[in-house]
């Protein structure tokens, strides 16, 4: 027999034969402030979530329904949906059927089943991801999306909780999160182990443990296992318990006073306190991880049949008979009457419009646009004031690295909710001065020193644009990113595609990254790789090559977060932060005066830099690609050859439209690219050109397939000046 039929039957039959649950030792409801009709209330809302994980396998095998992985067994977090307020937002796990349906009871005109059936028949009016995924999720009851989430959450829910504090500390008022808000996140015991969670627990608890308003609840639904490998008994309480910054409770999800108890006094205490919890509830998993997995492949029969007796429905119905506020039989046709109602629903839901052409599959990777409130117009007095003796050396020329900071002063100027979050960019204004005198200027709540953890870093930034801030985190090297790329690719850039464009979170992340630094090498300081970002939909890559540009790209990344709600990176090449020259020392070439707000002709994205109109040559690079091939252009130009040099600036998405038209007459194609070779930007482009621009002929040249080594070879698998003009000279032969 199906695992969700047996157990569906004991249950009735536990009904019928008045064969429920002692309750002789579990909490009083009255004594955990559960009155009758908040207890038949909860109840309710898990009795429904049972019948809907038993139509959802039902719906599977008519091939009518997808994704199976239920939430039998964890029904107790029905009860910790009634211990919090719809305003609080919550980042939920997989499990959590319950508790979508129970917050809907809190919100009038709700009509949580059917809206969730239609995510279960990936009808295209599902109202959170458009059937695009079967998740919970709704915008309307504050819960943020989440697909097969493996703890990748937790750090966005830190970041959230982190935002009231410094909303209130800036005085930012009409916001997502109100000011007494609680943030929830909740997971399984197996994620806790995960990495990422680990780097959430501990970025809550360091910043509680040094007076951070963090009013945050970790929720883990322990029951057990994770898939089939068994969680030792005892492990998760002997990690928690006294885990410093975290504030620990325990309690019984499968009892519904309980988990209730317990949920209530997590929520008093990040209220009242604004530091972190660590709610443990205790539950069970029925029927096996999702609708494919046979538990008895790996289980003893006998841990089945007690885990099957811990069952949170019989408890509940044990506590209503105990009460005298239901009976056996009153429990059992409400439950088949709920199971007959969304069978009918079922039916109808099925019926309704799905996804049906690419264009539709793809319409919410790219958020919606948005009406933004006018930026502030500082006054000359204003800037003055603000840049103090800076102001008179915005006549002179200027490298990359002070350029971009004077750019980012200026942003946080007129943009009040734009906040700067990384390693070391406060007092030492980061490890290249790109961030100095930003915490002198605006202070720590608006320019914060984060500890040592990517994942904690991007985390922060996604939770913080979910309470409307606009975050600017910095990742220090490129080679950094790596460890906690899936911030990007599995969280901030699937928000708007899994939630119909409803949720966003729009940032820019600033990455020092690429080859070519002269003061030390090797590949954790010289990661030549932008795969990673050109490989995610919908995230916008940005790679300046001189401080003129990076000054008009990052003022645009700004204003296509903030009014497109795009996830932004920019790449700022770590070689060029402090170059002044360009063919000989003193030259100073390769220095801009500051264009202050307002001056200068503004790049888009799509723009592309164009130095020269030659029809021999076109050079197309990016970076340090070309400040090189500017080099080489000398050379080039002595030997009678008509060039001209291309910067794409944008990698992603490359407007191929004005690429081809900036290429113009020029014979043939250069692409010079400083990543390597495989899976770099060069490919797309030869592809590009030789689907564009038949009859030109096309080279390209890029670093080698290898990590970048120390001392003086650091170069010798790159670009340089002699190995592009030669590559040019072979071209023209």
């Amino acid at each position: 027999m199906d695992a969700a039929q047996a157990v569906h039957e004991k249950f009735l039959d536990a009904l019928a034969a008045g064969r429920l649950p002692d309750r002789a030792d579990a909490p009083d409801p009255g004594a955990a402030g559960l009155s009758r009709a908040a207890a038949t209330d909860i109840f309710l809302s898990q009795l429904t979530s049972r019948q809907m994980d038993r139509l959802s396998r039902h719906l599977q095998a008519r091939g009518e329904g997808f994704y199976t992985i239920g939430s039998s067994g964890h029904e107790g977090n029905a009860a910790v949906a009634a211990a919090l307020r719809v305003t609080d937002m919550a980042f939920l796990h997989y499990r959590s059927n319950a508790f979508q349906l129970h917050r809907a009871r809190q919100l009038p005109g709700e009509s949580a089943t059917w809206d969730m059936l239609l995510s279960f028949a990936a009808s295209s009016e599902d109202p959170i991801s458009g059937g695009r995924h079967k998740v919970i999720g709704s915008k309307r009851l504050n819960i943020p999306p989440q697909t097969s989430t493996i703890a990748s959450h937790l750090p966005k829910a830190v970041g959230a909780a982190f935002s009231i504090g410094i909303a209130r500390r800036l005085g930012r008022k009409g916001l997502p999160l109100p000011d007494d808000a609680v943030v929830l996140t909740s997971f399984g015991d197996a994620s806790a182990n995960h990495s990422t969670a680990q780097g959430a627990f501990n970025t809550a608890g360091w910043a509680a443990f040094q007076g951070t308003p963090m009013p945050l609840i970790f929720l883990c639904e322990d029951n057990g296992i994770g898939i089939s490998t068994r969680t030792p008994t005892g492990w998760i309480e002997a990690q928690f318990r006294h885990r410093a910054g975290l504030h620990y409770i325990r309690c019984d999800g499968t009892d519904l006073a309980s988990a209730y108890a317990g949920a209530k006094a997590a929520a008093d205490y990040a209220r009242r306190t604004r530091r972190p919890v660590f709610l443990h509830m205790a539950t069970v998993r029925l029927y096996g991880h999702a609708g494919s997995d046979v538990q008895g492949a790996y289980l003893p029969k006998a841990l089945i049949e007690a885990d099957e007796a811990r069952d949170p429905l019989l408890a509940g119905a044990a506590l209503m008979v105990q009460q005298d506020w239901m009976t056996p039989a009153e429990i059992a046709e409400t439950y088949e009457e709920i199971g007959a109602t969304l069978a009918r629903q079922a039916e109808a839901a099925i019926l309704r419009p799905k996804i049906t052409t690419p264009a539709h599959v793809m319409e919410s990777l790219i958020p919606p646009r948005r009406e933004v409130a006018r930026p502030n117009t500082p006054s000359a007095e204003d800037r003055k004031a603000m840049f103090g003796s800076d102001a008179g050396q915005m006549d002179k020329p200027m490298h990359m690295a002070r350029l971009l900071s004077w750019a980012l002063a200026d942003l946080m100027l007129a943009h009040e909710e734009i906040v700067v979050a990384g390693e070391d960019v406060g007092p030492k204004g980061g490890v290249y001065n790109v961030t100095a005198k930003l915490h002198q200027r605006f202070g720590s709540a608006r320019v914060i020193n984060t500890l040592l953890d990517e994942q904690a870093i991007l985390g922060l930034a996604i939770g913080m644009a979910h309470n409307d801030f606009l975050p600017m985190p910095e990742i220090q090297f490129l080679a950094y990113v790596h460890n906690a790329e899936d911030q990007i690719r599995g969280e901030a850039a699937t928000l708007s595609f899994f939630s119909n464009g409803q949720y966003t979170n729009p940032m820019v992340i600033r990455i020092a990254g690429l080859g070519y630094q002269k003061g030390f090498g090797g590949h954790f300081h010289n990661d030549n790789s932008l795969a990673v970002f050109r490989d995610i939909p919908g995230v916008i890559l940005a790679v300046p090559s001189n401080g003129r540009d990076a000054v008009h790209m990052l003022r645009e990344c700004v204003r296509l977060a903030r009014e497109e709600q795009r996830v932004v990176v920019f790449v700022e090449p770590i070689a060029l932060y402090m170059t002044r020259d360009l063919h000989e020392e003193g030259d100073g070439l390769w220095t801009s005066v500051y264009e202050a707000p307002g001056e200068g002709t503004p790049i888009r994205l799509g723009d592309v830099g164009v130095h020269g109109n030659g029809t021999d040559l076109a050079i197309v690079t990016y970076g340090n690609g070309y400040y090189l091939s500017r080099q080489a252009e000398k050379p080039l130009a002595a030997d009678g050859v008509k060039a001209r040099v291309i910067d794409l600036r944008w990698l992603g998405p490359v407007d191929e439209d004005r690429l081809v038209a900036a290429v113009g007459e020029a014979k043939r194609i250069l692409i010079v690219d400083e990543c390597r070779i495989t899976g770099s930007q060069s490919e797309a482009l030869m592809a590009t050109f030789v689907e564009r621009t038949p009859g030109k002929k096309l080279a390209r040249i890029a670093a080698d397939d290898s990590f970048i080594p120390l001392g003086k070879a650091a170069t010798l698998t790159l670009p340089s000046r002699d190995s592009i003009y030669a590559a040019a000279k072979e071209l023209l032969a």
